[in-house]
């Protein structure tokens, strides 16, 4: 096997893991106006965001929803959300590199844009009403600062270890 192909199965099995990561931690969720806040969840997109890039984000974020919604334990809200959040945080780290605007940008793409994007879902794809454009982006950004904040200090814990040293080799 060459190079490349060792990197994509690399990345391929990083991305299994993060996607298993995120719909087990997706346990941890509180409902909020319709909507399963997965903190996990955000803090897999950071993950992903650092270790693969913003495809690969997204990618892990629709898979995850996907399968908490095949599951019975997600929502449609988990779409936008994850996806809007997933884009923003990992087109911010390849662009500086800085791990704490990167958490900054899922919080804000995923609790801004995505918390917007969730309200045409809401109401066309799930037959709510929502009491208006806004209404998910409170609870989206209370789930998104937190798993934001949890990816922060776990990346940092990791970085101090040098556990995406020994990763890399």
């Amino acid at each position: 096997m060459n190079t490349k192909e060792t990197t994509s199965t690399q990345k391929l099995a990083i991305a299994g893991v993060l996607t298993a990561a995120a719909v087990a931690g997706s346990l941890i969720s509180v409902p909020v106006a319709g909507s399963k806040c997965a903190p996990v969840q955000h803090m897999v997109n950071v993950f992903a965001a650092v270790m693969l890039g913003p495809w690969w984000g997204i990618g892990i974020a629709f898979c995850a929803s996907l399968i908490r919604n095949l599951l019975g334990i997600g929502s449609l809200l988990a779409f936008p959300g994850s996806m809007v959040g997933a884009l923003c945080c990992g087109l911010v780290f390849r662009l500086t590199r800085k791990l704490s605007l990167t958490c900054v940008a899922e919080a804000l793409g995923t609790g801004i844009l995505g918390g917007l994007a969730a309200y045409p879902v809401a109401k066309l794809l799930m037959g709510l009403a929502p009491a208006g454009f806004t209404v998910y982006m409170i609870p989206f950004f209370i789930s998104t600062f937190t798993g934001s904040v949890l990816a922060f200090i776990l990346l940092r814990v990791f970085e101090k270890s040098q556990v995406f040293l020994a990763a890399r080799r």
